[in-house]
């Protein structure tokens, strides 16, 4: 898993009963993702059997190559490059120590997966149209540039950017690049249909040893470029311990990271052809967050609304009495009722 990834707005995901699935998956080499299933009812254990999401195809990423060499077309370019090897310019062991805002020598093309541009791997083309945005975790209105540091303080584990400084600059750019002519994106990391049991990481465990384990490694620390040091980032990202994202990351949440496996991992899967099951998904993804990483401080002061919380924000506190333990893990439908419940009586008592 990889940078906190950008949160798109889907409507809540519908809460369907699944099958326990017990057969033998596709074997797999990577390890995580996701994928809707639109359909009601009972979510299918083989992924064959999935309807792909109805989606634009005619889309294609633009060629940065092909800009002018002029101010603009420079920006982007070097944007390109922040988003694609983030540890290079900005990461722990850059020489200038007064560019070393990232916290870890991930990049953030390992969340947002085809330098932004793959659809369903948290994909930033379009981004532009969203903002400024209403944040829930804010309490307030947010700008792209507060968006971007959101990232570099929870899924890069660093500080924040300075909003006039050229590498700020430059990944906005980029995203305006990418945004040229099109509306806000609207498919961050799929919409699966919930369990009606809590996520199992033990489950996971088993998925994750022969879905991910050979190129995330058993102690999830993937796979740097340049040896036993991570100067060069990775060929793999970590999926935990002191170099991968912070427990206040966006990957840190259930959902987000559920649903980023099924539609991208292993490597070469893709909404149209997803290789691991939804409840394998679900497991897998329950299996990393329960992993050790590095805490980030401040988290209670998350979401002033506590209604306004997401179901699976795995820290307190949390307005509708439920645990923890579920809050991390599901089962979700019970906690959405709740929430649901709770903001039709504040709105009746708000009623004149």
């Amino acid at each position: 898993m990889h940078c906190v990834p950008f949160i798109s707005a889907f409507p809540p995901p519908r809460f369907v009963s699944i099958r326990r699935w017990r057969c033998g998956a596709a074997a797999l080499v990577t390890c995580f993702l996701a994928v809707a299933s639109p359909s009601p009812g009972f979510a299918q254990s083989a992924p064959a059997a999935q309807e792909p999401p109805k989606i634009d195809r005619t889309w294609t990423p633009p060629e940065v190559g092909a800009l002018p060499d002029d101010a603009f077309g420079q920006a982007v370019r070097r944007g390109r490059d922040l988003f694609t090897a983030t540890y290079a310019h900005i990461g722990p062991d850059v020489a200038d120590p007064a560019k070393r805002y990232a916290g870890n020598s991930l990049a953030c093309a390992n969340c947002h997966l085809q330098a932004g541009t793959k659809k369903f791997g948290l994909p930033v083309y379009g981004l532009m149209g969203d903002f400024p945005e209403y944040s829930a975790r804010r309490g307030g209105e947010i700008s792209l540039d507060d968006r971007l540091n959101n990232c570099m303080t929870r899924s890069m584990n660093g500080r924040a950017l300075p909003e006039n400084s050229v590498e700020m600059q430059a990944l906005v750019a980029y995203i305006k690049f990418l945004s040229t002519g099109l509306p806000a994106s609207g498919y961050g990391s799929g919409d699966m249909p919930w369990l009606d049991r809590a996520a199992d990481p033990e489950r996971g465990k088993a998925v994750y040893a022969r879905a991910c384990l050979y190129c995330h490694g058993g102690n999830g620390a993937g796979i740097p470029r340049s040896g036993a040091v991570t100067d060069l980032g990775y060929l793999v990202p970590p999926l935990w311990g002191l170099g991968s994202f912070n427990d206040g990351a966006g990957m840190n949440r259930l959902i987000t990271i559920a649903n980023f496996v099924h539609f991208n991992m292993p490597h070469g899967a893709d909404y149209l052809n997803p290789q691991l099951s939804v409840e394998d998904a679900w497991d897998v993804g329950a299996y990393v967050v329960s992993q050790p990483r590095p805490k980030k401080a401040g988290l209670e002061n998350d979401f002033p609304d506590r209604l306004l919380k997401p179901v699976d924000a795995p820290y307190g506190p949390y307005a509708d009495g439920f645990s923890e333990q579920q809050h991390k893990y599901g089962p979700f439908g019970p906690i959405k009722a709740a929430v649901e419940k709770l903001k039709a009586e504040k709105a009746g008592d708000k009623k004149p």
